[in-house]
């Protein structure tokens, strides 16, 4: 019996030695583990640093580029730049009045399109009246293949052709009728405070030459150079009473 229970004593032995160096083995191997958790923190520090430091860095260069922009806007308005010079204004989109004391309008304005081996060319026609409405009247055309070159040669053309119409102060001295192509005008006197009673290519042949009440029909085409035209021939068949007793001689 003695026997029996010295070998099971050395049985169990070992076993208890293995349960206590089992927890040795287990804290060992934990250790680095939590060195490792413990190091995570130090590097995404490290990586957040230069976030921060970019992102303190941005506003600066935004400074930096608003200075100059800032400087640049001041000596504009020191130079007299920016909305000071009127660039955005447009101009008179009725009568222009020149330094000469002549009024130019433009009537009309056509396009022409010419079919090309390499295209489309347009051409512009435009009609222009010229007076100083004080009996002075003349009327052109120009051609160009600009709008604004054809109008600059119109004006041009309508001052080399300027004639005198007889007038009785602000209206006519007698009614008349003008035949040119296929166009008919009739212009009637008015009394005073009528104004001008007539269409926009014949109003405009009017205002120029200085007549202020009358009254108007147009007959006929309608073609804006024909009636324009039209109108000013008839202008040019008035007559006052004065002149026609000189003809005749007599008082």
């Amino acid at each position: 019996m003695p026997d029996e229970e010295n070998q099971k004593n050395k049985d169990a032995a070992p076993v208890e030695e293995a349960t206590e160096v089992a927890p040795v083995e287990e804290a060992t191997e934990v250790a680095p583990v939590e060195e490792a958790a413990e190091a995570a923190p130090v590097e995404e520090a490290a990586e957040a640093a230069p976030v921060e430091e970019a992102a303190e860095a941005a506003p600066a260069e935004e400074t930096a580029k608003a200075e100059p922009a800032a400087q640049d806007s001041q000596a504009g308005n020191r130079r007299g730049g920016g909305n000071r010079r009127g660039g955005n204004r447009r101009g008179p989109r009725g009568p222009q009045q020149e330094s000469d004391g002549l009024t130019e309008k433009v009537i009309f304005i056509n396009r022409s399109t010419k079919v090309v081996k390499g295209g489309r060319r347009f051409g512009f026609s435009a009609l222009v009246v010229v007076g100083d409405k004080e009996g002075k009247v003349g009327l052109g055309i120009g051609k160009a293949r600009e709008v604004i070159a054809a109008i600059h040669k119109g004006n041009e053309d309508a001052r080399s052709q300027m004639v005198s119409v007889s007038l009785n102060g602000a209206t006519l001295p007698h009614e008349v009728f003008s035949i040119y192509d296929g166009a008919r005008v009739l212009l009637r006197p008015a009394s005073p405070g009528t104004g001008i009673i007539a269409g926009k290519t014949v109003r405009a042949v009017l205002e120029s030459a200085g007549v202020r009440d009358v009254l108007s029909k147009s007959l006929g085409s309608n073609n804006p150079t024909n009636v324009a035209k039209a109108a000013l021939q008839a202008l040019r068949q008035l007559r006052r009473r004065e002149e026609v007793m000189a003809v005749r001689d007599k008082n």
